[in-house]
C-alpha cells in the first residue's frame, strides 16, 4: 500500500468517528517474549462488515494486542466495549497529521476514554495547505515541530505520541535524509518513533542501524515482511515467505515495548494469514 493510500484510508476512517534484509533463516522454538499485537489496518476490508466477529477472529488467530486504523463511527464506549468482548487491549491508534491538526483535542479524550497509550502519526503533511507533490526538506522540518508541538499536548493527557514511517521518509534533500532530520528535530521526552520494519528495509535500509544507535526512541514496532513483485515494487506479504530478517532487528530493538504484525496486502483468506503471521512470531527464536 502507499504512503497516499493510507492516509487516504485513514483521513476516510477517522473523519467518520469524529535494500532490503537477507532471507529469514530457519524458525526455531525459543519465542519473542512480548504480547502479540495486530495493526488493525490489516482487517480493514472485514471490520466494517461485522465489527464484533472480526475482533473475535482476530483474538482466536492469537493476538492480544491492537492497534487501530480508524473508529468506525463508533463512540469510545462503544469501541472499548467491543475490544473488551473479543479479549483484546488497544494500545495505539494511528491518526494523519492532517486530521491531528484540526482535531487533536477531540483524539486525545477518545483516546484516554479508550485507555490508549500511545497515539501515532503515520503521515506528515506540507507546511502550506495548498502545496502539492513530494514534501521538501522544509516540509519535513516544519513536520518536526508540529510532532514536537503535538506531542506535549498528548503527554500532557497522559499518553505519549509517535511517528510512523512509509517510505517517502528515507528520501533525501542536500545530501540530508527526511528520517535523519525527524529524529534530530524531534524532542525524545515529547516523541517516539514507531518503525515499520518492512517499509524501512523496502527503502533500502537496515533498522538494525537506526535501532543499535537510539533504541529507546523506538518503544513500538511495525513488524511486516516484504517481497519484491514483478513491477520492481515492494509488496506486503506472509511473515516468513518475504526478504526481512527479523532475528537482527527484534535483537536491536531494546526499547520495544509492544509491536504490531501488519499485512497489509492477501492472496489468501485474511484471518488465515494473520494466524499464519502470529504462529511465525510465536515460533521466531531472537
Amino acid at each position: 500500500m502507499s504512503f497516499d493510500t493510507r492516509r487516504t484510508f485513514l483521513k476516510a476512517s477517522s473523519a467518520a468517528a469524529a535494500a532490503t534484509c537477507l532471507s529469514t533463516a530457519r524458525l526455531s522454538a525459543a519465542p519473542l517474549r512480548l504480547p502479540i499485537g495486530l495493526q488493525l489496518y490489516s482487517v480493514r476490508e472485514l471490520l466494517p462488515r461485522d465489527f464484533d466477529n472480526t475482533l473475535r477472529q482476530v483474538r482466536a488467530a492469537g493476538y492480544t494486542e491492537v492497534e487501530a486504523a480508524g473508529y468506525y463511527n463508533k463512540t469510545a464506549a462503544e469501541f472499548k466495549k467491543s475490544m473488551d468482548q473479543a479479549g483484546l487491549r488497544c494500545i495505539s491508534t494511528h491518526h494523519p497529521m492532517t486530521l491531528l491538526q484540526p482535531h487533536l483535542d477531540e483524539y486525545i479524550e477518545y483516546g484516554k476514554a479508550l485507555g490508549l497509550e500511545y497515539m501515532i502519526c503515520p503521515s506528515p503533511s506540507h507546511q502550506g495547505p495548498a502545496a502539492k507533490g513530494p514534501l521538501t526538506l522544509d516540509d519535513w522540518r516544519w513536520t518536526a515541530g508540529e510532532l514536537n508541538r503535538i506531542g506535549e499536548k498528548v503527554k500532557a493527557a497522559g499518553m505519549t505520541f509517535g511517528y510512523h514511517n512509509h517510505g517517502p521518509e528515507f528520501g533525501s534533500e542536500g545530501g540530508v535524509v527526511f528520517y535523519d532530520e525527524l529524529l534530530r528535530l524531534t524532542d525524545p521526552r515529547l516523541v517516539i518513533f514507531e518503525m515499520d520494519c518492512g517499509w524501512v528495509a523496502s527503502a533500502g535500509r537496515n533498522p538494525v542501524d537506526y535501532l543499535s544507535k537510539t533504541p529507546q526512541r523506538f518503544p513500538l514496532l511495525h513488524v511486516k515482511d516484504m517481497v519484491k513483485g514483478a513491477n520492481g515494487q515492494f509488496h506486503s506479504t506472509v511473515m516468513g515467505r518475504g526478504v526481512v530478517d527479523y532475528r537482527p532487528i527484534l535483537r536491536a530493538a531494546t526499547g520495544m515495548k509492544h509491536y504490531f504484525i501488519e499485512q497489509e496486502e492477501f492472496d489468501m483468506d485474511t484471518i488465515e494469514a494473520l494466524k499464519l503471521d502470529a504462529d511465525y512470531m510465536k515460533k521466531l527464536d531472537v
